[in-house]
């Protein structure tokens, strides 16, 4: 009989290990018998040790790899942490050393002396115009009026506004240089104090820093929206109270920084390769695809990650499949019905986060529902929905304000065709600074704020300035070969009864044209519209450009005061209504309680009245009613009664004008309610549900025996009511009214005396009886119809005689510049 050795130990595959090579290989033993046995000695140590120390070799060659990724890791963060460092290094150099070779302006102006900041941009400036500050300052004091050109902040407005009035890019090139960037914010410094306090003419550059100095939201609005690309004057106070925060004001550190990261947003656009699945017209804006920031879209309760990419035109989504990238799915964005909202979604149909948006493009087949998941955060949901609203908002903008594609007026006005490439560029702007902002973490505004037209097509007087965006976009110089160069007409436009086209042209600050055949939006015949339109001219300032003027303000900005201005009336009416707004059933109830007080206190009164508390009281109120019915002059109560009204407003506001009624005087006190658990809340909301559910069945009660009353569904009934409404009209048209009132009264004042207490009492004994001897008016309750899986699982209707109550259930980022595309991914 054939014996079978026992099994030795078999290394399993493992990776060639230096120095093995030589080891002899063991041969493959025979397959194991039922019931072998092996002993101790037979295993084989050699496979043994060899195995252990591959173990050992691979544990080693792990702890060595991490290591050296740590290092290399800490390595990075330390020469990141270093060109930062440097980079700021550079900046406080650079603002202790400028550049002026030498001081020409005269410091001495008709208000005071020029400060230093004022000095060093003027200068500056000057010579970027190739021209000195004492030569630029007599050209300003030859072309401005003479209330202005003595203004030391006006001369620092003319010499920054004339060097950017050259550029006309979308996006100022000098931006990319930091010493442009330090200069533009002396300009703020300088425009927000360009008088020496100290009146000091000796002064030099010799101690001048401007190293933990800050700017104001007035210079910054003033000076930084006149620098293409960096802000706008529509949303450039929320820009700077985005920017600042809790801060004193800008800082040159955090200016420097805002505008650096835009510069990359700005590069990462122009050296990304645009793909084969997207439009050749198309730009893309922004990526929102990361491992740590993942995008989800979900379809029937199921989420798929994919790449999100936001262009000037579409959304683009490209999903996550288990052989790889699916093909992009495309939702247009400039059609007339694309809407975007935040939405919540979960699984099973939950709705449990509230991360994500739902946006539409004319029809819900093209609804998309994306997720954008953030776990350092809740500000990117906001963020993307401010991206994706700006891109529909301006496209609805165009639609509105300008003239349409296939309008031959363009090419009657010169430049208008660029206007709509202009409206966008606007708009993708708007959006690169809400990146930058978001990169740099200082999103203390609302993002929807920081976008301009989605901003203002719901801001107050947004429509006015919407109107001047038009114009600024497209009006241009007429034509002289044009029909319409012999229509001329003043700045401010007719609003006549016939079509848009009967209106008139509109004049911008530089005699750009804008015509009044593309005024097709109702916006045009507004009352505020045309009073701006008529006082919309510049008196005293100097024209450089249609966004440039010195010493008086643009179209633009002249809206964008009676907006703000509008806007904090709004918000502070808003924050008196939150204010007044409680929390809690019982805490409305008591508040309730105590707006009604007056109306209770009088009420109880006349009840006092009634029952003849005071008889004195009493029949002075019946001598003087009596003698309003008898005399005929019930007419003449409503009218009495607003003017004791109207007077009466009128004392307590002169009183509380002279102080005379105390501070607290209007407001209105309630005791807050005591603290509860929730075992309690949830008792109270039930018993108030409960309350509300009697409530309204008695309600339903009384309207279905009125139903039967009218309907005739107790014939004996309606025949007793019918009788008793026909008697009444006849005493109404027989009687007059005042004697019929004057019955009415006596009856209502003696009803409580003695000698009527129990006729009235069994005559309302009589009332009630009859009420509820009439039946209620049937009810159907029809079965829920549900879809066809419910549908016949459904309960027949049901008929009852009797009013019940039934309670239906029913189931109802961006990360850092990627090497192969150049853009961030959000």
């Amino acid at each position: 009989m054939l014996q079978l050795q026992p099994p030795r130990f078999l290394p399993l595959p493992r990776c060639r290990i230096p120095g093995s090579s030589s080891r002899r290989r063991r041969a493959r033993p025979p397959a194991l018998a039922v019931r072998s046995q092996w002993k101790l000695p037979d295993v084989d140590t050699d496979a043994v040790q060899e195995r252990v120390r591959s173990w050992l070799s691979r544990a080693q060659g792990a702890v060595v790899g991490a290591a050296q990724a740590a290092r290399e890791k800490g390595k990075r963060k330390e020469d990141a942490e270093g060109r930062k460092k440097q980079r700021k290094e550079e900046v406080e150099e650079q603002a202790l050393d400028f550049a002026v070779p030498e001081i020409t302006v005269e410091r001495r102006v008709g208000r005071g002396w020029l400060s230093m900041d004022a000095v060093v941009a003027i200068e500056q400036f000057a010579r970027l115009n190739g021209l000195t500050g004492r030569k630029v300052q007599r050209i300003f004091k030859a072309l401005a009026h003479e209330h202005v050109h003595s203004d030391a902040r006006s001369l620092v407005e003319y010499c920054c506004f004339r060097y950017l009035s050259r550029d006309n890019s979308d996006f100022h090139p000098n931006l990319r240089e930091l010493a442009f960037q330090r200069l533009i914010f002396v300009t703020m410094l300088a425009w927000e104090d360009p008088y020496d306090e100290d009146n000091d003419p000796h002064s030099s550059l010799d101690n001048y820093s401007i190293l933990g100095r800050f700017v104001g939201e007035d210079a910054f609005v003033r000076i930084a929206p006149a620098v293409a690309g960096v802000a706008d004057v529509s949303t450039a106070h929320h820009l700077f109270r985005a920017l600042v925060g809790t801060e004193k004001g800008l800082t040159l550190d955090l200016w420097t920084t805002y505008l650096g990261e835009l510069l990359k947003v700005h590069h990462g656009r122009q050296t990304h390769k645009i793909g084969d699945n997207f439009l050749s017209d198309e730009q893309v804006l922004c990526i929102g695809s990361s491992k740590k920031r993942p995008v989800l879209k979900w379809e029937q309760n199921t989420a798929w990650p994919g790449h999100l990419t936001l262009t000037n035109k579409a959304l683009y989504f490209e999903a996550i499949g288990l052989a790889g990238m699916k093909k992009p799915l495309r939702l247009d964005l400039t059609d007339h019905n694309s809407r975007v909202q935040k939405a919540k979604v979960g699984p099973f149909g939950s709705r449990l986060f509230d991360s994500a948006v739902s946006v539409s493009s004319g029809s819900l087949s093209s609804e998309w529902t994306l997720e954008f998941v953030d776990f350092g955060g809740e500000m990117r949901r906001d963020v993307w929905l401010a991206f994706i609203n700006e891109i529909i908002s301006v496209y609805k903008f165009i639609r509105e304000y300008g003239p349409r594609d296939d309008d031959p007026t363009i090419r009657h006005v010169y430049g208008a065709h660029k206007g709509k490439k202009r409206a966008v560029s606007s708009a993708t702007n708007s959006i690169a600074r809400l990146q930058s902002l978001q990169f740099i973490r200082r999103l203390h505004e609302d993002p929807a704020k920081l976008v301009q037209f989605s901003y203002l097509l719901g801001a107050p007087y947004g429509d006015v300035v919407l109107q001047t965006l038009a114009v600024n976009f497209w009006g241009g110089s007429l034509i002289t070969n044009s029909k319409v160069a012999n229509e001329r007409s003043p700045r401010r436009h007719k609003h006549s009864e016939g079509s848009s086209s009967g209106r008139s042209h509109v004049h911008d600050i530089d005699g750009s044209v804008y015509l009044g055949k593309w005024m097709t939006s109702p916006s045009w015949a507004s009352s505020h519209s045309v009073s701006f339109w008529r006082g919309s001219s510049v008196k005293h300032g100097v024209i450089l450009s249609k966004s440039l003027v010195v010493a008086d303000k643009n179209l633009v900005e002249k809206a964008m005061v009676a907006c703000k201005e509008k806007s904090k009336v709004v918000e502070k009416t808003h924050a008196t209504i939150v204010a007044a707004t409680v929390e809690g059933i019982p805490s409305n109830i008591d508040l309730f309680k105590e707006l009604v007080l007056p109306f209770a206190i009088m009420a109880e009164k006349f009840d006092k009245l009634k029952r003849w508390e005071n008889p004195r009281s009493t029949i002075c109120f019946l001598l003087v009613a009596y003698t309003i019915i008898l005399r005929n002059m019930l007419f003449y109560i409503f009218p009495f009664t607003l003017m004791a009204m109207a007077l009466s407003m009128l004392a307590l506001k002169g009183l509380k004008e002279q102080g005379r009624l105390g501070r607290s005087f209007g407001n209105v006190t309630i005791r807050d309610q005591p603290p509860s658990n929730t075992i309690q809340k949830i008792v109270a909301l039930k018993e108030a549900m409960a309350s509300v559910e009697n409530y309204l069945q008695h309600l339903n009660v009384s309207l279905l025996k009125m139903r039967t009353i009218f309907l005739a569904g107790q014939p004996e009934v309606t025949t007793h009511v019918a009788l008793v409404l026909l008697a009444s009209s006849a005493v109404l048209l027989v009687v007059p009214f005042r004697y019929i009132m004057a019955c009415f009264t006596l009856d209502l004042f003696t009803r409580e005396l003695e000698f009527r207490r129990e006729t009235v009492a069994g005559f309302i004994r009589f009332v009630k009886e009859r009420w509820e001897s009439i039946h209620a008016a049937p009810v159907i309750v029809l079965p829920y119809e549900g879809d066809a899986e419910n549908s016949n699982k459904a309960l027949p209707a049901k008929v009852t005689r009797q009013a019940e109550s039934k309670d239906v259930q029913g189931q109802r980022s961006d990360a850092y510049v990627n090497s192969s595309n150049g853009l961030r991914t959000s």
